[in-house]
């Protein structure tokens, strides 16, 4: 079963240090496979904009923020583990 709406996310990296180039890689593995253009991401730099992550309450990076289909769903760290970013997706996990 896959999402039929389209999914927003937003993914607050800090810079272009390895937990950050990892987690927009995986992000981007699992859209690619699950989601195919069903879906948007916005990449947002804490060190280029702080303020955007204080207003969203980020304190640690790599964070990625579901926004749409609602419920806002929040994962830290950088998605190895895919088993929460599938079910923020309500979809079921590889090989299942």
């Amino acid at each position: 079963m896959k999402p039929k709406r389209n999914t927003h996310f937003l993914l607050y990296v800090a810079g272009d240090g390895p937990n950050s180039t990892l987690a927009l890689a995986n992000l981007n593995a699992v859209c690619r496979s699950r989601l195919k253009e069903s879906h948007s991401i916005d990449v947002i730099d804490v060190f280029r904009d702080p303020d955007r992550a204080i207003r969203d309450r980020v304190f640690m990076t790599p964070t990625l923020i579901k926004l749409s289909p609602q419920p806002t769903i929040k994962i830290i760290g950088n998605l190895s583990d895919r088993a929460p970013l599938l079910r923020a997706l309500g979809v079921a996990p590889d090989g299942t």
